[in-house]
């Protein structure tokens, strides 16, 4: 029998080793998303990302971790019917709470960092090719500071929707162990409030609504970019089943074998739609069903079987492709890497499948989703719309024309390529 001392440091080295694997997921999302760019915004999209990702650990580290906390610390509490709901945590600034030394608490900020980060990637994604470096630094922070550790402590702090399960008997409170909803979620819907102030790209859409397709610079950087996450996926979604759930060291092959099945099943599932639709697949979204899966999975990988990893991933695939045919032809919003149907669609996707699979857990889930919509997505859209009320976050017309890397940085990220013409003529 083992000790339980060892058992415990077991745990946290196991955790270690994972949540050291995170930052693969944060290259892969970056090179994606300048893969998806246009040639004249790829040196901007890499510095803006490495930009995002500072801000986000900075300010977190700051202000964001007090907000969100750990389960069982100090919170603000609401008393309804008799019963406790916590709504906000209490702890210090500066990360001045935590002991030193490899302790769970310290374990869980480090992860934390790393999926703020990657939180912040997601509205650069959409808001390619016209959102200002300074404009989408000040959004981050909105998100690393607000927006991310209020719903964080909900879901992983032992808020209120953490509290569904004891307080209601809504089976397990809402459960989200990989961060579908907290990072993914998030993540997208305030891409689709970013995309909805800065608006589309000059030349996108015509006068009658109808808009050519602006294809990614370099696929290559995409694939390799997609390939590149599953690792760090991996240790996302283990670390957060071990750290936040309470899963065992010995669950962490199954997480994996259904992160990996979940994003293979989501992009076949987009291969063959493209294929049947267009006549050959898309590489772009295939790329963007394989990151759907593993968004969905993020959900489900320690909670169902492999089998159930592989529905959960076709469904997947297809929702990200139809979505990203909807929302670009549609409803004509413009995000050039998908990163609402691929974060956004296919975490809720995954966070409903939890409830379809575990069906104590419906109502919980549903809970959860209903807060991200009808809270999170305001919260979201009002907070960067007064940002750009006072501080406007897209580029100027000389901006759209030139391109993001001469206008803001001074050079472009090819310099032997001329990258400074119009590719696309307004109509």
């Amino acid at each position: 029998m083992t000790p339980p001392n060892q058992t415990y440091d077991l745990s946290l080295l196991a955790c270690m080793v994972l949540v050291a694997m995170v930052p693969l997921a944060l290259a892969g999302l970056v090179l994606m998303n300048t893969g998806l760019g246009r040639t004249r915004s790829a040196a901007h999209s890499m510095l803006a990302s490495m930009a995002a990702i500072a801000v986000a650990a900075l300010v977190y580290c700051i202000v964001g971790f007090s907000w969100e906390g750990i389960a069982g610390g100090p919170a603000h509490s609401l008393n309804v019917a008799g019963r406790h709901w916590d709504w906000i945590a209490t702890g210090p600034f500066c990360l001045r709470g935590l002991a030193p030394g490899a302790t769970r608490a310290n374990l869980q900020v480090l992860l934390q960092v790393f999926a703020v980060g990657l939180a912040a990637l997601i509205p650069l994604s959409a808001g390619a090719d016209r959102w200002r470096i300074s404009a989408s630094c000040c959004s981050t922070a909105l998100l690393a500071g607000w927006t991310y550790p209020l719903f964080a402590h909900w879901v992983w702090g032992g808020g209120w929707l953490a509290q569904l399960g004891n307080n209601y008997g809504l089976g397990r409170g809402f459960l989200d162990t990989g961060g579908a909803s907290t990072i993914h979620v998030v993540g997208g819907l305030t891409a689709l409030s970013v995309v909805w102030i800065v608006g589309p790209r000059r030349g996108k859409y015509a006068a009658d609504g109808i808009g050519p397709a602006i294809p990614g610079h370099n696929i290559v950087y995409v694939l390799f970019g997609a390939l590149l996450v599953v690792p760090g996926w991996i240790g996302l979604n283990a670390a957060g089943a071990l750290l936040f759930a309470g899963a065992a060291p010995a669950q962490t092959p199954l997480i994996a074998i259904n992160t990996m099945l979940s994003a293979a099943a989501a992009c076949l599932a987009a291969l063959i739609i493209t294929r049947i639709r267009f006549g050959k697949p898309d590489a772009s979204l295939c790329a963007n069903g394989w990151v759907g899966g593993l968004v969905a999975s993020s959900a489900v990988s320690a909670l169902v079987s492999p089998l159930v990893a592989i529905g959960v991933g076709l469904i997947a695939g297809g929702l990200v492709t139809a979505a990203v045919e909807l929302l670009e032809l549609r409803l004509s919003v413009d995000d050039p890497g998908g990163a609402i149907s691929v974060h956004a669609i296919a975490g809720i996707w995954g966070l409903l499948a939890v409830g379809v699979l575990v069906p104590e857990q419906v109502l919980a889930q549903v809970l959860g989703v209903a807060t991200l919509l009808g809270f999170v997505l305001p919260v979201s859209y009002g907070l960067n719309w007064l940002l750009d009320r006072l501080y406007p976050q897209r580029t100027s017309r000389e901006g759209d024309r030139l391109g993001m890397d001469l206008h803001e940085l001074g050079a472009g990220a090819y310099p032997e390529f001329v990258i400074h013409n119009e590719e696309f003529v307004e109509r």
